[in-house]
């Protein structure tokens, strides 16, 4: 009896194991085509419907702020080639639970080698036929 306990519990853990994996890629995948300027992969990650918000922090308070979708693909896509760019991703922490996951992404953001700035990113991510999706970004901003 011990033996098919642990065997299950050991199925188990691969497969929380395995889905969390998927979603690491799907993330990583999102930020690969983030640095490289790719807006048609980055639109493969992302749903249809992909709702993008920011909480900018200053000394003036906190700035809550919108983006559509498709502004945010353009801008991506507009990036000139002389500017480096890099979002360097802290630590990575995933919650699932079913077809929904949540990523925490603590971040420091470089231009040109210079912190511009620093915050949080929390991805929202819902599982299609075809694979995990990223449906609402929301991130924090700091200088």
């Amino acid at each position: 009896m011990k033996k098919v306990l642990v065997f299950v519990i050991i199925l188990i853990n691969q497969v929380f194991f395995a889905q969390d994996s998927e979603i690491q890629l799907t993330i990583g995948n999102f930020f690969n085509a983030f640095h490289q300027r790719d807006s048609v992969a980055l639109k493969k990650v992302c749903s249809e419907n992909l709702v993008l918000h920011s909480i900018s922090e200053s000394e003036k308070g906190p700035k809550f702020s919108i983006q559509k979708a498709s502004d945010f693909f353009k801008s991506i896509a507009a990036i000139p080639l002389s500017m480096k760019f890099e979002e360097k991703i802290l630590s990575f922490k995933v919650q699932v639970d079913g077809s929904m996951a949540h990523v925490w992404t603590p971040y420091e953001f470089y231009v040109n080698d210079k912190l511009s700035h620093s915050g949080v990113n929390s991805f929202q991510l819902f599982k299609e036929n075809d694979g995990w999706k990223v449906v609402y970004i929301l991130d924090t901003r700091r200088k």
